[in-house]
């Protein structure tokens, strides 16, 4: 399969290369490769120790403002004040200062105003063609049929041309930087959507013909709903329906133990259902933003499960859901207190056999830095790595950068100092905002004012339930990571060594999703810039965590594979999802194949732990820490 560097592989070679395999798993077509990518080459850049502050500041004045700091993020969610104002203030600033841009967005304005004016006569007739502007591709808030009907039909363009100018006054302004113009473009679509004639039960006609039909009832329901997820959010309880998915009994019930559990996590090994497994055993890490059964959610979806049933031994690390006494921790005791002192358990319970490893979001790319530190000191336990939805250089780390900057960090790194974490819902809140059509508005609009409860569902169930965060180590991730990029660029120390990213060899599979907003699929795909193993990379339908869970047999899924060989360059991200061919159903096939042809062959199954080696069973799954909130 290998290519040379310098000859790029066509779309028909790759047609060729897949069209006799039937799409069948374990063929994957070659990438399309170039000999050189100069634009996208990871800098060197030079060696800094840039320290995150362990203990508050002595000063009472310091103090002061720290304290003033957390109890405003109390209000806002953890989002900086000052980092919005920052972002408007230069946009506004730059704004009247170009007399050019102003005028043009009076002439665009005026230009909108003839186009309603036009349509004006075809909306109140109500005849089918020519509307005004349509609706963004994802934009479904007006796709129903009484949109069309008058006056609902002139609502809804007035607003969509509204929303366009805006869009075009927030961008575009000579002189703005490029982040306060993401930022300030943000926020103005959320306080646009707060006034879409789709949330108001006066504006939007299947609200208005629900309340007609049920005499009001359906805004009583919504009242009692609204006031019922208030109460359960002052009391710290999961929203209605999530009670149904519990950790143990409807979810996380793969049969196993705990084998291992020191401070911060419990390592869980699977029980074998199969008489003989893979030699080598499989050990996750999964992010410790949430709960690790996310992996392993019912029956039919358990990815954990399903690795155990294709006979290959599962060990997963489950995070502590860290508190105040946790609040020193940072990401080193992440990486020696989780991941290598997983590794040590696996090795003693499953001895002589190395180790595929297997990252998830924020855990792949701690995972990662493990793997690169393993590298330099020459230890090979590790026989591959598995990088699902994770990302090693954030260069480019999509919508949530708009609320990464230097006022954001130094706002949240005050309110976690004074509590010692960040609270889970500030998380989630930020998620939310991301799509905030799909996770807040549809959800109002059906639960608040069409008075109709949305089924809760095993994922929607674990996405809230949230873990907290240490002070030190989310600092940490943030300014090393995030603003300094120190892993993509050699800089991120290991035991006060730099650790590069290029010494990882391992045979690596690398999953991205199409609609991820948290790791965007063209960062993902920048992985193979700095990994020099041979790479497989998949890109998958759905969003960061639907597109993981995409177990065989579920509708509507498809893929993209291609292998790169060590020695090749990779082509630009268009470019492969251009030329690589698609196909049908899930990808977890397509992996598992992956790794049975890294793996040694099939041996007996290990036991459960090994007391002898100070590992013996200590707890059934899913163990104690997953339970804590």
């Amino acid at each position: 399969m290998a290519q040379s560097e310098s000859t790029p592989l066509s779309p028909q070679t790759l047609r060729d290369v897949s069209s006799d395999a039937g799409h069948s798993v374990g063929k994957r077509p070659l990438a399309p490769v170039v000999s050189t990518i100069r634009d996208e080459e990871p800098e060197p850049g030079a060696i800094i120790d840039e320290t995150v502050p362990d203990s508050p500041e002595s000063s009472p004045f310091a103090i002061w403002d720290q304290r003033a700091h957390a109890a405003l993020a109390q209000l806002t969610a953890g989002i900086s004040p000052a980092s919005i104002l920052q972002a408007y203030g230069d946009w506004w600033l730059h704004l009247m200062l170009s007399p050019g841009k102003q005028a043009e967005l009076f002439y665009e304005g005026q230009h909108q105003l003839a186009r309603l004016a036009a349509y004006l006569p075809n909306a109140m007739l109500e005849h089918e063609g020519g509307l005004c502007i349509e609706p963004l591709e994802q934009d479904q808030r007006f796709d129903h049929p009484e949109w069309r009907q008058w006056p609902f039909n002139l609502l809804h363009q007035s607003f969509l041309l509204n929303q366009q100018w805006w869009a075009d006054a927030m961008t575009g302004v000579p002189g703005v930087n490029k982040h306060h113009e993401q930022v300030a473009d943000f926020v103005t679509r959320q306080m646009l959507d707060i006034v879409s004639p789709a949330n108001s039960p006066l504006t939007n006609p299947r609200v208005l013909e629900q309340t007609v039909k049920q005499g009001g009832q359906n805004l009583v329901d919504g009242a009692i709903h609204a006031l019922e997820d208030a109460a359960r959010i002052a009391s710290h309880r999961p929203p209605a329906g999530a009670e149904q998915y519990l950790p143990g009994k409807t979810v996380a019930i793969t049969p196993g133990k705990v084998v291992y559990r020191n401070q911060l996590m419990e390592l869980i090994q699977y029980s074998p259902t199969t008489d003989k497994v893979q030699a080598e055993p499989l050990l996750i890490v999964p992010a410790w933003i949430m709960k690790y059964y996310i992996l392993d959610l019912s029956s039919h979806n358990s990815l954990v499960r399903w690795l155990v049933e294709q006979g290959h031994t599962v060990f997963i690390i489950s995070w502590k859901n860290p508190g105040k006494e946790e609040r020193d921790l940072g990401l080193e005791e992440y990486r020696k207190l989780g991941i290598m002192e997983a590794l040590e358990a696996v090795e003693a319970i499953v001895p002589s056999q190395r180790i595929h490893a297997i990252g998830y979001c924020l855990g792949g790319t701690l995972l990662s830095i493990a793997a690169a530190a393993m590298a330099r000191a020459r230890d090979n336990r590790l026989a591959s790595l598995t990088l699902l939805a994770s990302i090693t250089d954030f260069a480019k780390p999509g919508e949530l950068e708009l609320f990464i900057d230097d006022s954001q960090v130094h706002f949240l790194e005050d309110a976690m100092r004074q509590q010692g974490y960040l609270e889970d819902w500030q998380m989630k809140g930020v998620f939310q905002l991301l799509q905030s059509e799909d996770l807040i508005w549809s959800r109002m609009v059906s639960e608040y004012l069409m008075g109709e409860r949305l089924p809760t569902f095993d994922l929607m169930a674990w996405s809230t339930d949230g873990t907290r965060m240490p002070y030190r180590m989310h600092s940490q991730y943030l300014r090393h990571l995030y603003l300094g990029n120190e892993l993509a660029l050699g800089r991120y120390r290991v035991d006060d060594h730099p650790v590069r990213l290029s010494d990882i060899k391992l045979p690596a599979f690398i999953v991205a999703t199409r609609k991820d907003h948290i790791s965007p699929w063209r960062s993902v795909y920048r992985n193979q810039l700095y990994l020099h193993g041979n790479i497989t990379f998949v890109l998958t339908s759905g969003g960061h965590n639907a597109g993981v869970v995409s177990e065989p047999g579920h509708r509507k899924r498809v893929y993209q594979i291609a292998d790169k060989p060590r020695e090749a360059h990779p082509t630009n991200a268009e470019t492969w999802r251009a030329e690589v061919p698609e196909r049908e159903g899930s990808w977890w096939p397509e992996w598992e194949a992956w790794l049975s042809e890294h793996s040694s062959g099939i041996v007996d199954p290990p036991t459960m732990g090994n007391a002898d080696k100070g590992y013996p069973p200590l707890q059934e799954a899913p163990g104690g820490y997953v339970l804590e909130r």
